[in-house]
C-alpha cells in the first residue's frame, strides 16, 4: 500500500474540523500512487481525497501545483480542486507533513488501454494545453535534459547490473538527444505523468484527469509524446500504430500541432523514453529493503526507447510525414 505516513484517528479528526465538511465517517488508505500518502476520507459531506506529502515533492512547488488544478477547474477541466479549511487556505500540515483535501473525481483508470481511450485522451489533453495559456505560475521542468544527465551520473556505476550494456546505451543516447533536442517550440505548462492510472474513465467516456504533481514548464508536444509511450505499447512491447494515430488526430482537432511539432515528435518520444528509464533505473537500483512500494521495471522504457530508435518518420506513427526527422 502506498500510505507511508499512518495517521491517527484523532489526529484526523482534529484536522477535518479545520474544514467545513463534517465529521470523518470513513479513511482508508489508497493503494496506488508511488510518492505520496493517499486516503479516501467520507465525510458528513461527501467523498474526498486526502493528500500527506512525503520528502520527494518538494514543499515549495506546492502553491504551483494547487493553483494549477484550481485554475483547470475554473477553466472546465475535470480535475480535483483543492478544499479550502474554513480560514480560506487550502494547504496545510498533517502528522509533520504539507496536506491538503481536494475533491473527489468518479471513475476508474484503464486497466485494459482500448483504442476508445487513446481517441478520448487526445482531445482531453489538448483542451489541457488550451486551458492553461494564460496560467501565470511556472515551474521548470527539473527532469528534462539536464536532470537526465544527473540521473545518468548517479545510475552509470550499476547500470549494467540491470542490463547488459545499459551505461553504454544510455551514454551514447543522452549525447543523441543533445545534439537533436529540439529548442524552440510552443511551449506551457504540461501534466508531464499522463500515465493511465492517472486518467479517469466512466464506461469509455473520460471522466478527469488526476496527480499533477510532476506539471511542469516545457514543450507542450512533450506531454503527447508521454503519452504516447504511456498509452500506445501493448504488454508485449510491440508498438500499436493504431491507438497512436487515434491519440494524435483527435488531439489535433482541437489544438493542431505545427510542423516543427511534429517533426521534433520522434526525438521527444525518444527523450520521454529515457527520462522514466533513468527515474526508474534510480529507484530500482536505490530500493530500500521492506519498502511500501515496489519499484516499476525500468527495462520496459528501454524496449520503448530502441522501438523509437528504429524510427525513420511519421508514418511509423500512422501520420503523413511532417518533414525533417533526421537519426
Amino acid at each position: 500500500m502506498a500510505v507511508y505516513t499512518e495517521v491517527s484517528d484523532e489526529d484526523l479528526n482534529a484536522f477535518v474540523a479545520q474544514y467545513d465538511l463534517g465529521g470523518v465517517l470513513s479513511c482508508k488508505g489508497i493503494a496506488e500512487g508511488v510518492e505520496n500518502s493517499n486516503f479516501l476520507l467520507v465525510t458528513g459531506k461527501g467523498p474526498y481525497i486526502l493528500t500527506l506529502y512525503e520528502k520527494r515533492t518538494r514543499r515549495e512547488d506546492l502553491p504551483f501545483f494547487l493553483g494549477l488544478m484550481e485554475h483547470l477547474a475554473d477553466k472546465g477541466i475535470a480535475c480535483p480542486l483543492p478544499v479550502q479549511g474554513k480560514d480560506g487556505k487550502a494547504l496545510r500540515e498533517l502528522c509533520g507533513r504539507p496536506a491538503v483535501i481536494v475533491t473527489f473525481l468518479a471513475g476508474m483508470w484503464p486497466r485494459r488501454i482500448t483504442p476508445q481511450h487513446c481517441a478520448e485522451l487526445g482531445p482531453a489533453l489538448a483542451r489541457l494545453h488550451l486551458a492553461v495559456a494564460d496560467f501565470r505560475m511556472e515551474r521548470p521542468n527539473a527532469l528534462s535534459l539536464g536532470g537526465w544527465k544527473e540521473l545518468f551520473e548517479k545510475c552509470a556505476p550499476r547500470a549494467d547490473e540491470v542490463a547488459r550494456n545499459l551505461r553504454a546505451t544510455l551514454e551514447a543516447e543522452l549525447a543523441a538527444l543533445e545534439a537533436h533536442w529540439p529548442r524552440a517550440l510552443p511551449a506551457g505548462v504540461i501534466h508531464a505523468d499522463l500515465f493511465p492510472d492517472n486518467v479517469f474513465f466512466r464506461g469509455n467516456t473520460l471522466s478527469g484527469v488526476i496527480d499533477f504533481y510532476f506539471a511542469c514548464n516545457d514543450f507542450l508536444v512533450y506531454d503527447i509524446a508521454i503519452c504516447l509511450n504511456a498509452w500506445c505499447f501493448e504488454i508485449d512491447g510491440s508498438f500499436n500504430a493504431t491507438k497512436a494515430r487515434l491519440l494524435l488526430t483527435s488531439y489535433q482537432k482541437v489544438r493542431p500541432l505545427s510542423k516543427d511539432e511534429l517533426a521534433a515528435l520522434p526525438w521527444l518520444c525518444r527523450g520521454s523514453a529515457v527520462r522514466f528509464l533513468l527515474t526508474r533505473l534510480y529507484d530500482w537500483l536505490n530500493h530500500p529493503p521492506g519498502a511500501f512500494v515496489k519499484p516499476k521495471d525500468p527495462l520496459e522504457y528501454l524496449r520503448k526507447l530502441r522501438f523509437h530508435q528504429t524510427v525513420r518518420g511519421l508514418g511509423d506513427y500512422c501520420l503523413d510525414d511532417g518533414g525533417s526527422y533526421q537519426v
